[in-house]
């Protein structure tokens, strides 16, 4: 009786935070939210503790590039489980083609459990160099991880050479996010894109796999985080072999208009909120501009191409600065290698977002 009184007890101790804390997150939407977010986040840590396992074994017996895959399928399975949310994946045969590059769209951390689902056999992630050096660096190297210096710009040229070289040799796939950063938002739209990713495609003579992930604000964002069905689509791959390094912002742009026609065609359609239309109304009358305020509009359409759309009448001049700045936010001041803070296709390593 006494040996069965110190197994409970402690049990018991162990138990009661995570009883309170789900009471609270029965009653509450916020607390649902972090409840939702720390089972979330302990399957991550459950899967990665069993990704070292895999990762010795697999890469003992050389099949270290199939590492990620079996990691991200029994992180899906159980997060899937855990937080009833089924991503369901469409024209998935198109993964087998390889070597290729995958490019998805990024909108949070829960991504991972897109990838969890989709990830396909003889592929590997892209990350900095630097995490070489971190507490991941030999889980990463064990599961096939391509390395790259995006030091400068130089570098990361050289650095992009170099992976699509290996990439190619080793008959391996490459996922990669083209935005650089994560964006989500309650209408599908998507950023422009870096074009690290192209010029790899490119050298390396491999086919691009656009997948497109649908906009799942309904169901995950700030304070929000729901049951249901992720849509995933995985559209034919398109050939490289004959396009040229000069040929790459076209391809880009290309990439980026098919993957958004996608993204708005199996995302849940949102309507413009109320609080939005309200927010338009009130707006103040535009005075009517100087010469000066004209010549400064001019210099800004025309250094901003994104903000092209004529002011209607009843438009304001605050909705103008507003698309302005994001015209700013949207581009920013980036090397077409990603040699800024974001990854240029790091696959959800080092940002803290939602």
């Amino acid at each position: 009786m006494c040996t069965l009184a110190c197994i409970v007890k402690p049990l018991a101790y162990i138990s009661l935070p995570f009883i309170v804390f789900r009471s609270i997150a029965s009653s509450s939407p916020i607390g649902r939210y972090y409840w939702r977010l720390t089972v979330f986040l302990g399957t991550l840590v459950v899967a990665s503790t069993w990704g070292v396992v895999v990762a010795v074994g697999m890469t003992l017996v050389g099949r270290r590039n199939d590492v990620n895959f079996v990691v991200a399928r029994t992180f899906y399975a159980i997060a899937s489980y855990a937080l009833d949310i089924t991503v369901e994946v469409e024209g998935e045969e198109h993964l087998q083609t390889r070597p290729a590059v995958m490019m998805s769209n990024h909108q949070s951390m829960l991504d991972i459990l897109c990838l969890g689902r989709m990830f396909p056999q003889k592929a590997a992630i892209m990350a900095k160099r630097e995490l070489q050096w971190t507490p991941l660096g030999p889980w990463m190297f064990m599961s096939g991880a391509v390395f790259i210096d995006r030091g400068n710009s130089s570098n990361a040229r050289m650095s992009l050479e170099a992976a699509g070289e290996k990439v190619k040799s080793k008959g391996i796939s490459l996922m990669m996010y083209p935005e650089g950063t994560r964006h989500c938002q309650e209408e599908p739209s998507l950023l422009p894109f870096k074009k690290g990713a192209f010029h790899l495609a490119v050298q390396a003579g491999i086919p691009i796999i656009p997948v497109v992930c649908e906009n799942y604000w309904r169901l995950y964002h700030k304070g929000v985080f729901d049951t249901g069905t992720i849509k995933l689509r995985v559209l034919p791959p398109i050939p490289t072999t004959s396009v040229t390094v000069a040929d790459v912002s076209e391809l880009a742009a290309r990439v980026r208009d098919q993957m958004l026609d996608t993204l708005r065609e199996i995302s849940v359609k949102v309507a413009i909120t109320q609080e939005s239309n309200e927010i338009q109304r009130s707006s103040p009358e535009p005075k009517p501009p100087s010469t000066k305020d004209e010549d400064i509009a001019m210099t800004s359409s025309s250094a901003f191409p994104a903000v092209s759309e004529t002011p209607s009448e009843g438009a304001s001049e605050s909705s103008e600065v507003v698309k302005v700045t994001r015209s700013l936010r949207l581009d920013g001041s980036v090397s077409e290698y990603g040699g800024e803070t974001d990854d240029e296709g790091n696959v959800l390593v080092g940002r803290r977002g939602h």
